[in-house]
């Protein structure tokens, strides 16, 4: 008979539905054939004119189609919620779920996303037509709209009201840590019984002046516009920083005995979470990886496993200087010499970084590479850094048995959270 709860007495909780929206495709699986090809989503903006940005490349999602939004909710979107909402939607539908399937009040959402940011070009069009106006026709021209759908809320609101989940909703904005926290967040509440399902996910859109403005005058972004393919290249000695993406994911969460009850397929069992901050710096890991350490050492011992039972870790893998030096060292810290012997990939060497979205996609990654068998490569690794010298699975996908896995997500501001997923057996 199958255990209802685990070691510890908690629930086990079961990944029933995954959905995405990224650079490489618009679902799961062109998504999943792209990694698996070794193909870059990279290459130069079109969105806007970025001939005079030091950075002109990025990955972009191509053909987004439009959402169709009932009612009120036709005027009240943006961008990153229709991310979110095509994303969730594909989730919901690989779970057999539709709306009404789940007791509204037993069935919540938990979404990783930042604040809305305005586009320069908009401002500075907005800005110079207020300043031809007296206060209170600039005060009448404003649609309260752009307001609304501002804050980093706005998705989960948006995806709770369009799958008719009225239970706890939550919003978790921790930078390029946020979904990889809004996934463990979920696997909490589920645990503790206030929830049967959790629709857990996060998105993001980079891919917009502000941000290549910002990330740039950080020194934060590869310039390698010559070859914006090889730009992102993860544990590379030249390395020079990473590539704005952006996309969005979702993963439908059970508790086992609701799964079961209503015979969900299971894709996985998410086991564990842990999450710490750095207490370092804004901008870089400490170069000890202790953030990262802990965060992977919690998550192990959250999940009831041993650093010998890794099997896969999708890194966090940024191609930043510091962060692919942490992270190398928090994985030999967490792991000790099995560290060795893990394949540890970067996927962000395809499709860029999606920031808040990132931890979510990269967990379905995960849930993938235990489905399948295979684990995604490493792009552009061309020349190894004496200091990341782990198994990085460079250039080519690799055939592996993979029963537990680890996803990495590290935040400017210092958080840091990674979450262990295992293979289903009944």
């Amino acid at each position: 008979m199958t255990a209802l709860v685990d070691a510890r007495g908690r629930p086990r909780v079961v990944v029933t539905g995954i959905g995405c929206v990224t650079p490489l495709g618009l679902d799961v699986a062109s998504t999943w054939a792209a990694l698996l090809a070794g193909r870059s989503a990279v290459g130069p903006i079109t969105r806007f004119d970025a001939s005079g940005y030091p950075t002109r490349f990025a990955a972009e999602v191509a053909n987004l189609p439009e959402l169709e939004l009932p009612g009120r909710y036709a005027r009240w979107s943006d961008p990153k919620a229709t991310l979110a909402a095509v994303s969730a939607a594909e989730a919901m539908a690989n779970a057999g779920l539709t709306r009404g399937d789940v007791d509204p009040f037993r069935f919540g959402v938990s979404v990783g996303a930042e604040a809305s940011r305005p586009e320069l070009h908009l401002v500075s069009e907005r800005l110079a037509e207020f300043a031809r106006t007296t206060p209170a026709e600039a005060y009448a021209a404003v649609d309260p709209k752009d307001f609304l759908v501002m804050g980093p809320s706005f998705p989960a609101t948006l995806v709770a009201h369009l799958q008719g989940a009225q239970g706890p909703s939550l919003t978790t904005s921790t930078a390029c840590t946020s979904s990889a926290q809004s996934v463990g967040d979920a696997l909490r509440v589920l645990r503790r019984g206030d929830a049967d399902v959790m629709l857990a996910g996060g998105t993001d859109r980079l891919v917009e002046e502000l941000m290549l403005t910002g990330f740039g005058l950080l020194g934060a972004l590869s310039t390698r516009n010559d070859d914006p393919a090889g730009a992102s290249r993860p544990f590379d000695r030249t390395r020079d920083g990473f590539v704005l993406g952006e996309g969005a994911g979702f993963v439908v969460l059970e508790r086992l005995d609701h799964a079961l009850r209503r015979g969900a397929t299971i894709h996985a069992e998410l086991l564990g979470y842990g999450c710490s901050a750095n207490a370092w710096r804004i901008t870089d890991s400490p170069p000890d990886g202790r953030g990262a350490r802990q965060s992977m050492q919690m998550a192990l011992w959250d999940a009831g496993a041993h650093p010998e039972d890794v099997d896969y870790i999708n890194a966090h893998g940024t191609s930043t200087q510091q962060n692919d030096l942490s992270e190398t060292a928090g994985i030999k810290a967490a792991l000790g010499e099995h560290a060795r012997r893990v394949a540890v990939s970067s996927t962000k060497s395809m499709m860029g970084h999606l920031v808040a979205a990132c931890g979510v996609v990269e967990l379905i990654v995960c849930v993938q590479a235990i489905r399948s068998g295979v684990v995604p490569p490493t792009l552009n690794l061309h020349h190894p850094d004496l200091l990341c010298d782990l198994d990085y699975v460079p250039h080519v996908a690799r055939e592996l048995r993979v029963d537990l896995a680890l996803t990495n997500a590290f935040g400017f501001g210092g958080s840091n959270g990674t979450l262990a997923v295992g293979r289903w057996d009944a």
